[in-house]
């Protein structure tokens, strides 16, 4: 696991609300703190939608929304003259991307390994911070996997022109 901090919030931001740079990631909650509070449950209420919408939006098997399907709300409160006090997003890989990432990673580990891959965004006392995170089905000695996924992050970022530092 990673701990970094995010050094140009207002760009930052506008690539995570306003451009699809993290549409393929899932969102598992989000908290915004500004004239309100706001608690997001980003998990998939299956019943709302048809199968056939479930399919049509490629939603079937997800066990949460895609942050494209939701960034838009979120943008709605946060925007305006002033800062949230606070935020949080907490991102997870889709299935898809997942399995994308661990045949990458060839760590060995399959998607029934893990319960899921994080990476979560706060916003708190004017720092703007990311830590990633794994979450395996069963106790593990072997963190190779978790160590590339702190390398991927990373390389997220630096393709996506997001300067950062590590937070000792």
């Amino acid at each position: 696991m990673i701990a970094i901090q995010l050094l140009q919030v207002k760009d930052f931001m506008n690539k995570l609300l306003r451009t699809d740079l993290f549409d393929h990631f899932l969102l598992s909650e989000a908290t915004i703190r500004g004239k309100g509070s706001y608690e997001i449950d980003g998990h998939l209420v299956p019943d709302f939608y048809s199968p056939e919408e479930l399919d049509e939006l490629e939603l079937t098997g997800l066990s949460c929304l895609p942050f494209g399907m939701l960034r838009e709300n979120c943008f709605a409160l946060i925007k305006g003259k002033h800062t949230p006090s606070y935020f949080r997003f907490i991102f997870q890989l889709s299935p898809k991307n997942l399995k994308n990432t661990l045949e990458v990673s060839k760590s060995g580990l399959t998607t029934q390994d893990l319960n899921g891959v994080f990476l979560n965004i706060k916003f708190q006392d004017g720092i703007l911070s990311c830590t990633n995170g794994v979450s395996y089905r069963s106790f593990t000695l072997d963190h190779t996997f978790d160590q590339e996924w702190d390398l991927l992050i990373r390389k997220f970022f630096a393709g996506h022109d997001i300067p950062y530092t590590d937070i000792n």
